[in-house]
């Protein structure tokens, strides 16, 4: 399925179901703590129903699973729901995926006690997506949106890796990334308030081959590029690692998160 977003990519095509396999085995990379800030937030317990929105090959749902809640995941390309379901299913979960826009969910009213959103938030067209969320919601329901990103400017494996995705993807937008909170437009704060927030740094741990499957699977190689432009991609990349990197090594990431609510009418306002 492929996504066209006029500002990401500067609106070049892209699809996530070309990087099905390569994300499955190399995307399920968050630690612990990026697990702990919904749990402590009273988010994946026992007796819950969670969406999770995006959920590519189900990372959050498989993680977050033997806390007890009941979790359903949806995403818009078939492959990563594919890979989803098969990676659950190898490891007896009991997990709902579907193949759906984020934007065309359609559960009855107050569904879900939580939704989530990892990685994925900025694709979404939000005043469609915003009503439906505060509809499907109970009334005391959680939207969580989370994200993990590389700091290239002070990484220097991660700013080799950027130039080298640039070189054969220029229209890529997804480099140069620096701290920040999670970006809640006005379309999303219409709808639900924003309760909490939350962005520290962590450093993550990778060996050359996991990272160059990493860089392969994001979006500006795996999900944009021929399979031609893949592999030459791939060797320099290799090559490339070969020279700077250690065998094992860490790479400097930051995660943000933000926990919002719906908003609820004011009755007074409404007399």
């Amino acid at each position: 399925m492929k996504i066209q977003h006029p500002a990401i990519d500067h609106g070049n095509a892209f699809d996530w179901g070309k990087t099905s396999q390569d994300y499955a085995k190399f995307r399920d990379i968050y630690p612990p703590v990026f697990y702990q800030m919904l749990l402590k937030r009273g988010i994946g317990l026992k007796g819950q129903k969670i969406l999770d929105l995006g959920t590519g090959t189900g990372v959050l749902p498989r993680n977050l699973y033997a806390y007890g809640g009941d979790w359903t995941g949806i995403d818009i390309s078939e492959n990563q729901i594919r890979q989803a379901k098969a990676l659950a299913e190898q490891h007896h979960m009991q997990i709902c995926f579907q193949t759906m826009p984020a934007e065309e969910i359609h559960f009855p009213d107050h569904s879900f006690d939580a939704v989530t959103a990892c990685q994925c938030f900025w694709y979404f067209d939000t005043p469609a997506l915003m009503p439906i969320l505060k509809r499907i919601l109970k009334p005391e329901g959680k939207l969580c949106i989370l994200q993990m990103e590389w700091l290239p400017l002070e990484d220097e494996i991660a700013a080799a890796s950027e130039t080298l995705v640039l070189k054969y993807n220029p229209h890529w937008t997804g480099a140069g990334e620096i701290r920040k909170p999670v970006y809640l437009s006005e379309s999303v704060l219409h709808d639900f308030d924003l309760l909490s927030h939350e962005e520290f740094d962590i450093p993550i741990s990778f060996s050359r081959e996991s990272w160059n499957g990493r860089m392969k699977s994001c979006r500006g190689i795996g999900a944009s590029l021929s399979e031609t432009e893949i592999s030459a991609w791939e060797s320099e990349h290799v090559a490339l690692l070969n020279q700077i990197a250690p065998p094992s090594f860490e790479i400097l990431h930051y995660i943000a998160i933000a926990e919002l609510k719906p908003k609820i009418m004011n009755e007074r306002n409404l007399s």
